[in-house]
């Protein structure tokens, strides 16, 4: 019987890293992104106004999960392009209103 190496012993193959830079960006951010967390929130607030308390909780949970998403998409925009500044100023007025709307 052959003598087997277990695999714990055996090296992973490596990735070569050969032209890439550690800070190269995507790109811009895609305005269907910002599109989409704009009409994200619409629909948060529309679950919001129902008189149901499941539907009301679900457009609440909705809308604070996008407002971390929304800064990150916020931030990854300064960094790297906004690409539509027209549909990421609506996403930005809908964070606004969202967090005013939580504070006030």
């Amino acid at each position: 019987m052959a003598h087997v190496a277990p695999t714990s012993h055996r090296r992973a193959p490596r990735a070569s890293h050969r032209g890439h830079r550690s800070d190269a960006g995507d790109g811009s951010v895609r305005t269907g992104s910002w599109l989409g967390l704009a009409f994200a929130f619409v629909v948060g607030w529309l679950l919001t106004l129902q008189s149901h308390v499941g539907v009301h909780a679900a457009g609440v949970t909705l809308l604070v999960m996008l407002v971390p998403v929304t800064v990150g998409t916020l931030v990854a925009g300064f960094r790297q392009g906004f690409g539509s500044w027209k549909a990421a100023l609506c996403a930005a007025a809908g964070l606004a209103f969202t967090v005013l709307k939580f504070f006030f």
